[in-house]
């Protein structure tokens, strides 16, 4: 009963608007029959598993299949390739110089071709699609991307610049599917392609080697691919699902914001089961298999493709390179090239030993001491003990016993949990030494500095050892035991503060002794390197950390490093409230008027349009609320049309809360390029409330148009433009600074 009346409905009204997720049943004048009491008429409808899908009703299904293939359908989608294509491709090669973060993404790149480690802060899928699209099109990886403004000469950039502008001519394409798919409305997944289509920031954003048109691109198919998988456990649905799953792994793969739309499709998924429970033509089985397929498809399989990633990125990237001195001693040990990559050297820590110790947190450095001194005024007049960054014979201590008695013959004494040291700089011959002084830098703490001369000193000198999860008489492992020193006469803990010092300390990172005896990794240190002609040497292969252990440790150096993400030099960072608004841009390129400029600054038309979407969004939901609560008299069209505002919009705009909210709770720097996710699902929301005819034809006489003329105005800053600036007589965007924050 229930499906005929669907299917009649249907027929009768004609209407494409059906919603996704909701069955459309036949109202009385005044009222609107609700699902569940349409349910409780018709016990026996059909089993959900094969004439009615998790995501609608067959009558919808068997609709949305003949309005895909309809005609317009093909005509406006290859409409909508061919422009989104050929304004991201128009001028692929220009500027032929390295602009913004490609000095970054397109060094990174040629990291994977040469097989170099480094390291980011971003997990390696977009690097190593930006490395494979260059060495598929001839990039030998030699170039050195050194800075922003460096010609490219002979080497092959466009094929990794051509790889972004394709995956983000994309985009406008997977919003056309997307609302095409929520809202069975050609007007509406038109018009959210033509936003996309003639936005200047997507099309600047798209089209330089970054990782953003990677990211987006990765989103944009995991949301087309959850609003896809209809028919339950037919093929398709197997496929929709699977590539769902495995677009999340590839979003998070790329960045870590890969985890707001990983969210959405768990949100969405959930609510999903949450219906199938309350379905009563469901067995339990059937919603046990809908449960399990989800957690194979949306769980399992993106951890395992996610895992995958690094493990490709562990085993292409071999060689020892720039990143090396981010991550623990054992980690370097895997690297070819690397001075402890099949090292021997002996396993537990001895008296008597020579010694370089490494701090533990990112950039934290090597214990490190030279001959000049701290100057006057910097805390007492002594030898400046810092953290340096790269290996160095200054680098090098011997270590004492706390009376100086080491075994002049026979095996050494192995250093233990709990013992009392001293640590004699091995150039100078000056003790580690901490005292009352305040730091240099970090006022809260003590300094820490050389004193003495070969070997004698004082009661400062003393140093207790400590590891970190050990008890009394525990040994310490080379390379894989977590060490602190905690200073006897004061109580304080040996401490690496990660402050870059005054040229008088050579620019070299600040150690002091922290009266904070947290554990953290500023305070905690390993044994590098190990020399003891008196010990047995092992193999550091042994040493060498499993899967699990480099894979825990790249991540964990990961977020370190993205939460301490300072502004580059001369570079304008920005807050989450100016991006609606379209408040300030991002140069690409050039500055003055002699260069050739680009300049990141979305079509203000487009963007301000979606802002008022959003703001009217909750005032139309409330209005057709109302309305309907009330029983006011609506047209079956009319009602389709408003259960799409209200539900598939609400789904788009929870979409762009979650890719906007979360940045004014990160401490970390903020960029303008950070909101392009949400821009999206704006665009979509925008696009999806055009469903009304009145509003769809004030939309092709004002906004369509707008759009393209505002298009035509301010593509010289996708596409590039030299000559006078937007302030000066003669210019190409003369009138066009419309806020003073543009800066082009």
């Amino acid at each position: 009963m229930a499906k005929e009346e669907c299917i009649t409905q249907w027929n009768k009204t004609g209407d494409t608007s059906t919603l996704r997720n909701r069955k459309i049943f036949p109202t009385s004048e005044k009222t609107l029959q609700t699902p569940s009491t349409l349910l409780s008429k018709d016990k026996n409808s059909q089993n959900a598993g094969h004439t009615q899908c998790s995501n609608g009703t067959s009558a919808q299904l068997l609709a949305r299949e003949k309005f895909s293939k309809d005609p317009p359908t093909r005509v406006l989608l290859m409409l909508v390739v061919g422009l989104s294509f050929s304004t991201r491709l128009y001028k692929i090669t220009e500027p032929p110089h390295v602009c913004w973060d490609e000095t970054h993404f397109g060094k990174m790149g040629s990291y994977y071709i040469n097989r170099t480690f480094f390291f980011d802060v971003h997990p390696p899928l977009g690097k190593m699609l930006i490395g494979l699209a260059g060495y598929m099109t001839g990039y030998d990886g030699t170039f050195p991307f050194i800075k922003p403004g460096d010609k490219y000469k002979h080497h092959n950039y466009w094929g990794m610049r051509g790889f972004c502008a394709a995956l983000g001519s994309c985009l406008p394409i997977f919003a056309y599917l997307i609302v095409l798919e929520l809202s069975q409305s050609h007007s509406a997944a038109l018009i959210t392609a033509i936003l996309l289509i003639f936005d200047t920031g997507f099309i600047t954003i798209s089209q330089y080697i970054l990782l953003d048109p990677i990211l987006m691109f990765f989103i944009m198919a995991a949301v087309l691919s959850m609003v896809k998988f209809n028919h339950p456990f037919a093929a398709s649905w197997w496929l929709w699902l699977v590539l769902t799953g495995a677009n999340l792994a590839g979003a998070l793969g790329v960045k870590f914001v890969g985890l707001f739309v990983i969210l959405l499709v768990g949100l969405n998924t959930v609510w999903d089961l949450w219906r199938l429970l309350g379905d009563l033509s469901l067995s339990l089985v059937e919603i046990a298999k809908h449960f399990l397929a989800r957690v194979v498809g949306l769980i399992l399989l993106p951890l395992f493709l996610y895992v995958t990633i690094f493990a490709i990125h562990f085993v292409v990237l071999n060689k020892s390179g720039p990143g090396d001195g981010f991550f623990s001693s054992a980690f370097q040990s895997r690297l070819i090239g690397n001075n402890l990559h099949n090292a021997s050297m002996p396993e537990y820590l001895a008296y008597g030993s020579t010694i370089t110790v490494k701090n533990l947190r990112i950039a934290g450095g090597y214990l490190h001491s030279h001959w000049h001194l701290y100057p006057e005024g910097v805390g007492a007049r002594q030898q400046q003990v810092t953290a340096y960054l790269h290996k160095d014979y200054n680098n090098l201590w011997l270590v004492h016993r706390q009376d100086a008695n080491e075994s002049q013959s026979g095996t050494p004494d192995l250093v233990r949990h709990g013992d009392i040291i001293r640590l004699e700089h091995k150039e100078t011959t000056r003790n580690l030494h901490g005292h009352l002084h305040e730091a240099p830098l970090t006022k809260k703490h003590f300094q820490v500095t050389g004193y003495g001369i070969n070997g004698t000193g004082d009661t400062n000198d003393l140093w207790q050892v400590e590891v970190c999860g050990g008890q009394n008489g525990d040994l310490v492992k080379v390379l894989r035991s977590k060490v602190r020193f905690l200073h006897r006469a004061t109580g304080c803990v040996l401490y690496s503060s990660g402050k870059t010092l005054p040229k008088w300390g050579w620019e070299q990172v600040e150690v002091t002794c922290s009266p904070y005896l947290k554990e953290t990794p500023s305070s905690q240190w390993n044994i590098e390197d190990h020399i003891n002609p008196k010990l047995p040497n092992i193999s550091l292969s042994v040493l060498k950390p499993h899967f699990l252990e480099i894979l825990l440790e790249s991540h964990i150096v990961m977020i370190r490093g993205n939460s301490g993400l300072k502004p580059k030099d001369n570079e304008m960072n920005s807050k989450p409230w100016h991006w609606p608004i379209n408040y300030q841009g991002l140069r690409f390129s050039g500055v003055n008027d002699t260069e050739y400029r680009v300049y990141l600054l979305g079509n203000p038309v487009v963007w301000w349009m979606n802002l008022a979407s959003l703001g009217l969004y909750p005032i139309m939901v409330a209005v057709v609320s109302i309305a309907i609560q009330r029983g006011f008299s609506l047209s079956q069209k009319r009602i389709g049309h408003s259960h799409v505002l209200m539900r598939e919009g609400g789904l788009l705009l929870f979409g762009w809360l979650l890719h906007y909210a979360p940045f004014y709770t990160m401490g970390r720097v903020l960029y303008y390029h950070h909101y392009f996710p949400a821009m999206l699902f704006s665009s979509m929301l925008t696009g999806t409330k055009s469903l009304t005819k009145w509003f769809f034809y004030f939309v092709q006489i004002t906004v369509i148009h707008s759009l393209s003329v505002s298009f035509y105005l301010f593509h010289p800053l996708s596409y590039g433009m030299t000559g006078p600036l937007a302030h000066e007589p003669g210019s190409t965007m003369a009138g066009l600074k419309w806020m003073d924050s543009w800066e082009f």
